[in-house]
């Protein structure tokens, strides 16, 4: 189904300028066994955005403040990289692949969430992320299935993409 707003958490974004939106992520559809999807897809004339929101501070009530010290130790370390962000991306990649969707250069973007901790935590969180984009194993991967990467948060977001608006409830 093609989108054109979408919402995750309290973050909903305007994608009415773009191509086509696809949401991968979708609660309660059928995918395939062991595949993890970015949140949205969203298509342009020249390239595709795989893009998963990560937002620790959805978590309600008392255990608000558990989930973002786990997410800042996330953070801090690679695990969110690794555990969750690159195999989404790679997983993604591979469904547009098998669906012969991956024809355009495609860029990963992070949208950390609201209760994003201290900036100074992402100087290089992208160079980090990027990195393993590139190599999983041993050796780089020999054909790249992204093209760069891009970690904003929802103040820097506009900064990035002025085409479409970004709203926190």
């Amino acid at each position: 189904m093609t989108l054109r707003k979408v919402t995750e958490g309290r973050l909903a974004f305007d994608f009415s300028a773009a191509d086509r939106v696809l949401r991968l992520d979708e609660p309660g559809a059928p995918r395939p066994h062991g595949i993890s999807f970015v949140d949205f897809v969203v298509e342009e004339g020249h390239r595709t955005l795989l893009i998963e929101i990560k937002d620790p501070d959805r978590t309600p009530g008392p255990h608000r403040q558990d989930a973002l010290r786990r997410f800042d130790q996330k953070l801090r370390s690679d695990d969110l990289i690794h555990e969750e962000l690159v195999p989404k991306a790679r997983d993604s990649y591979t469904f547009l692949h098998l669906m012969a969707r991956e024809g355009t250069e495609r860029i990963f973007v992070c949208v950390l969430g609201v209760g994003t901790p201290d900036p100074a935590l992402l100087i290089n969180f992208k160079d980090r992320l990027l990195a393993r984009l590139r190599k999983e194993a041993a050796t780089a991967w020999v054909r790249p299935y992204v093209k760069d990467c891009v970690v904003v948060t929802p103040k820097t977001w506009t900064s990035v993409f002025s085409k479409y608006p970004l709203t926190v409830a």
